[in-house]
């Protein structure tokens, strides 16, 4: 649809064309991605005294106080003679007077939606450190900046830090796995703090929980370095919540398109083509910009490669607050039966529960 202006030249009088996913390939310089390791814009307010624990589940308020503990204690000098910083043990009081032997990092384990994240983000904005101090990335996006960097420079770059946050911890990529477990070995040696949400095969380590024994063998010993943390409850995001507002019709989600700025409109089957070209890790800088994600004739995914993929995009978008209107299938019927039983069923129902929230929060872009 094209503008047109008013008979004075004051402005235009029909909507913008909006803008479209597929046509872009996004290209992301390494000296952004070191920049952009910061708790994503969803999570830049979130604190801990914001985090509202379930009263249901004592779980969740203990992992508040171990982990404002655990902040608290990653604002220690270096030892002297150490060449280390000082490190505070998960759940002590007081700080040591050099660091421990034992866990020099946390892994949050528990379901999705039961605030992983925001707990993580609340971890990096209390410890007591300038930004440029404290890292804060997805599993995806510290692979992709090895890639970009190399892995020395890698630990060149992160081992001056005091703390290292990585969401989304994957253990489905043995190679992946194996790179990251020698880079995060690497700066625990160099005295970096680590902090991780999980991202399991729930399948293989029994619906998402920490499992010490198979965390060793995945990952090369890495687990020696986490004290387990497990966050029960049930999906925040849905607690109380009407059901998702039903798929609108393709007339309705393409004048919503056309009617709000910075809103991109695609066809789905099209979208989840174009994404098997854009590595995942650029997932993020495909949104830029865009302030809604209109979708036509969303149908099941045909795959499982392309489900992940799916998956990667759904957390971009739930990251940056931007809501998703849709026509076709709902939301919940995305993932087969197959997918949602299998080794990534974590994965998948995280997603659905995500884009079920964005399409609450596309509900006003429709004109009744």
């Amino acid at each position: 649809m094209s503008t047109s202006t008013t008979a004075s030249g004051t402005g235009p009088t029909a909507d913008a064309t909006p803008a479209s996913l597929c046509a872009r390939e996004p290209r992301v310089p390494a000296d952004r991605l070191v920049a952009e390791m910061v708790p994503p814009p969803r999570f830049d307010s979130v604190r801990f005294d914001t985090y509202i624990p379930d009263p249901n589940q004592p779980s969740q308020t203990e992992a508040v106080r171990v982990l404002a503990d655990f902040a608290a204690g990653l604002g220690g000098t270096q030892s002297a003679g150490s060449g280390k910083r000082g490190f505070l043990g998960l759940g002590f009081g007081k700080k040591p007077a050099k660091a421990p032997a034992g866990p020099r990092g946390v892994y949050l384990d528990g379901g999705y939606g039961v605030g992983k994240t925001h707990l993580l983000a609340s971890l990096w904005h209390a410890t007591p450190a300038e930004p440029a101090l404290k890292a804060f990335g997805t599993f995806v996006e510290l692979t992709n900046l090895v890639g970009a960097l190399g892995f020395q420079q890698t630990v060149r770059t992160l081992s001056g830090h005091r703390l290292l946050c990585i969401d989304e911890f994957e253990l489905d990529d043995p190679g992946d796995t194996v790179l990251v477990s020698s880079l995060l070995g690497r700066l625990v040696e160099a005295g970096v703090a680590l902090a991780a949400t999980s991202n399991t095969l729930p399948g293989k380590l029994g619906e998402g929980r920490f499992a010490s024994v198979d965390f060793l063998r995945e990952i090369q010993g890495l687990s020696a370095h986490f004290r387990s943390l497990r966050i029960d409850g049930d999906d925040y995001r849905h607690r109380g919540l009407p059901e998702a507002p039903a798929p609108y019709s393709d007339e309705q989600v393409t004048k919503a398109a056309y009617a709000t700025p910075g809103a991109s409109l695609d066809d789905f089957p099209h979208l989840l083509d174009h994404l098997a070209r854009v590595h995942p890790s650029r997932y993020g800088a495909l949104t830029d910009g865009i302030e809604a994600v209109c979708l036509t004739d969303v149908q099941p995914v045909p795959d499982q490669s392309t489900a992940l993929r799916l998956v990667v995009l759904a957390d971009r978008l739930y990251d940056r607050e931007v809501p998703v209107l849709a026509s076709g299938m709902p939301f919940d019927k995305l993932f087969s039966e197959e997918m949602l039983n299998g080794g990534y069923r974590k994965k998948y129902f995280r997603a659905i529960s995500r884009l079920t929230a964005l399409a609450r929060d596309a509900k006003g872009l429709v004109q009744h």
